[in-house]
């Protein structure tokens, strides 16, 4: 992993409540950084991808010209929040929250600090 990427890794665990991130190709559904622990991110990234995929399909279906910003899943204890990184086509943030002690609104907006900073 490139020092860049470990750096972006280690910020998105700063996020309050943060357990787990990764850094994921949605053309491979490989993970190509990943920080955290908790869950087989690997598993998580490939099966991400699948969710990914599957709106950027329907939208082209819908004929929505917009591009997703981000994709949320609440679970009874967990925020899992997709980001797609707009200046790297193809990537996307993977982020996991503890519900109980992250704040999803301050998580976005630290995730769109870090993908800017990404250089892959």
């Amino acid at each position: 992993m490139s020092s860049n990427l470990k750096q972006c890794m280690d910020a998105a665990m700063t996020i309050d409540g943060a357990t787990a991130v990764a850094l994921v190709d949605y053309r491979s559904g490989m993970c190509l950084a990943q920080a955290g622990g908790g869950m087989n991110l690997d598993l998580a990234a490939a099966g991400n991808t699948e969710v990914v995929r599957a709106k950027l399909k329907t939208m082209e279906t819908l004929g929505l010209r917009r591009g997703i910003e981000d994709i949320l899943i609440t679970l009874g204890d967990q925020y899992h929040l997709i980001r797609l990184v707009p200046n790297n086509l193809g990537l996307f943030l993977y982020l996991v929250l503890d519900k109980a002690k992250g704040n999803l609104a301050l998580a976005r907006y630290k995730l769109t600090d870090i993908e800017r900073s990404l250089k892959v």
